[in-house]
Formats: C-alpha cells, structure tokens, sequence
C-alpha cells in the first residue's frame, strides 16, 4: 500500500509539473514575443523599425515605430488610395487608357520600361502595376495625374503627420546620377532612363550614402502610420468596401514573395507592397490572411550593411512567428 501511495504521489507531482511547464512556457511565449522580433531585429546590421497589429483583439507590437523611415516603393499605397477615392468622387476614370510615351519611361523596377513605347494600359492597370511590380513607369504617370501636392494632402487630412511624398521617381534617379555627376541635373527623364543605373567602382558607397540621405528619399513614413494605413484599407475607412476590396486584392497580387511572405505559404494569404534599395534597404507592409487573424505587420530595414538574403529571411521568419502566436 505505501509502495502503491509513493508511486501515485510521484505521478501526480510528474503530472504537476508537466503542467505548469507547459502553463508558464505559455505565458512566457505570448510576454516574449516582442522581445523574440526585437531580438531579430536585433541581429540585422541595419535601422530597423517594426509594427503589428492583431485586428481582432487589438494587440500591438511597437518597436521603434515612429521612427521616420526611407519608405522606398512603400510610399506608392496611398497613391492608389486616392486614385479609388477620386474614381469614387467622379474625379479619375479608372478604365480611361493612357497612351505610354518616350519620356514616361522609368528604370528600376517594373515590367512597362521593358515595352515599345506606345502600350496603352488602362488607369487601373497601371495601378495594379505600380502595387504588384513597382513599375515606377506606372507610378510616375499615376502620381502625375494626382500631382504630389494632393497625394500629401490626403495624407494630412487623414491624420498621417510623418507619411509623405517627396519626389517622383523620375526625380530621385536624376538625382542619384547628380550625386556622383551635378551636371545630370539637366537631363530629361529620358535621358537619366537611357543611362540607366551608374556602375562605377564607388557606385555601391555611393549608392548606400544615397539611401541614407533623407533629403534624397522617395518619400517618409513610419512603421505605425503604415500600419494604420492598411487596417484603413482593410475596415473600409477611407473608400467604399466595394474600392477596399479591389486595393487588397491588388495586394494579394504582389509578385515579390522574398520577405514576408517567405515562410507563411499555406498559413497565411499576404497582401503587401515591398519598398527596396537592395543591398542597403529592404521594407514590406502587409495584412496578413489567417485562422485567428487578420493581423497587420510592418517592417522596415533602412542603410543595411549585412547578408541582405539574411535580412530578407529575417523578416520572413518574424511574419512566421507573428502568425503562429497571434491566434
């Protein structure tokens, strides 16, 4: 009878302790997870901010999140934003075609440069294509028939005091010759197109120093602001559901899948825009699609000197891990 009692003692003891492993291995993941991205984060040689939103609950992460940042391509979401707000105001016809020109032609990203002048997309094929390949040709014309001067007023107007438009994409190639050359602040847009990016032996210092330079950015943001940007987009807030639901559906179409998306194939469904100035600068803002979710998640990594293949995996395996815990 004792040897039978010890033996019982002893398995309600192993049963206690199972349990309260496994109870505080609990806690202790849902408090870390903030410090577990912080650490990743950590382990990039590069600026770094970081936000994430569980729409359902309301939880936040926020890591450096109103930092202003170098936004790269990211800057493009609310330029398609007001382009449906204006369609929906009788101000933009999305369906109207626009004949592509010489001069429109940008480098960088995007399929259009690759095309014989003449292409004519629709409006809203050139804002597909400014969301899912940053075509900075499409850009360009889209944020012409905006004009900058609207774009940021938008922004204002909404609450978005760090989020900006600084230049057009024409500009900030111009203006990354005339680093190195200040003569080629003359040129036409065709011309800096035609010689494309400089290849020099200093081009890659250069080239860092250049995405470092807020004066030179595309534009400016904040991990948060983006973030609240996309939970707008995804609740309806700044157009109809009927708009919303075309822009994240755009999204869902992004072509580049390196970083956040990278590890989530058949956990999540990821709507994002990615922001790059490969190597120094790798960014991308998503809603992310899942049982338990949606979860909103913006990262930005800015004057990277590190593996940027680390760095994309990096933010691949901070989106996993976002997943897997925000149920």
């Amino acid at each position: 009878m004792k040897n039978y009692l010890n033996s019982f003692l002893l398995l309600v003891l192993m049963v206690f302790h199972s349990c309260a492993w496994e109870g505080s291995n609990i806690i202790d993941q849902n408090t870390s997870l903030e410090e577990t991205i912080e650490k990743q984060l950590q382990s990039l040689d590069a600026e770094t901010s970081f936000y994430a939103k569980h729409l359902p609950t309301g939880k936040e992460i926020s890591i450096r999140a109103d930092q202003p940042m170098n936004p790269l391509s990211v800057i493009k979401i609310p330029m398609m934003i007001l382009a449906f707000q204006d369609t929906e105001n009788g101000q933009f016809d999305l369906d109207q075609r626009y004949r592509i020109r010489a001069g429109d032609m940008r480098g960088g990203s995007g399929l259009l440069q690759t095309f014989t002048t003449g292409l004519t997309p629709t409006y809203r094929d050139l804002i597909t294509q400014m969301i899912i390949t940053s075509d900075n040709t499409a850009t360009d014309i889209i944020l012409n028939k905006l004009t900058m001067e609207r774009v940021n007023l938008f922004l204002e107007e909404n609450g978005y005091l760090e989020t900006i438009v600084k230049s057009s994409t024409g500009d900030l190639f111009r203006d990354l010759r005339a680093f190195s050359d200040p003569a080629a602040t003359n040129l036409s847009d065709r011309e800096i197109f035609e010689l494309g990016a400089p290849l020099d032996p200093d081009s890659h210092d250069r080239s860092f120093r250049f995405e470092g330079d807020s004066t030179k950015w595309l534009g400016r943001t904040t991990a948060r602001e983006m973030g609240m940007l996309l939970e707008q987009i995804e609740n309806a807030e700044l157009t109809s559901r009927k708009s919303a639901d075309e822009m994240t559906n755009i999204l869902k179409r992004q072509f580049y899948s390196s970083r956040i998306p990278r590890f989530l194939r058949g956990k999540a469904t990821v709507g994002h825009k990615t922001g790059d100035w490969p190597p120094h600068a790798g960014n991308d803002v998503a809603i992310l699609y899942y049982d338990g979710g949606p979860s909103i998640m913006a990262i930005f990594t800015n004057q990277n000197k590190g593996d940027f293949v680390e760095l994309e995996s990096t933010i691949g395996r901070i989106a996993e891990e976002l997943v897997s815990r925000w149920k």
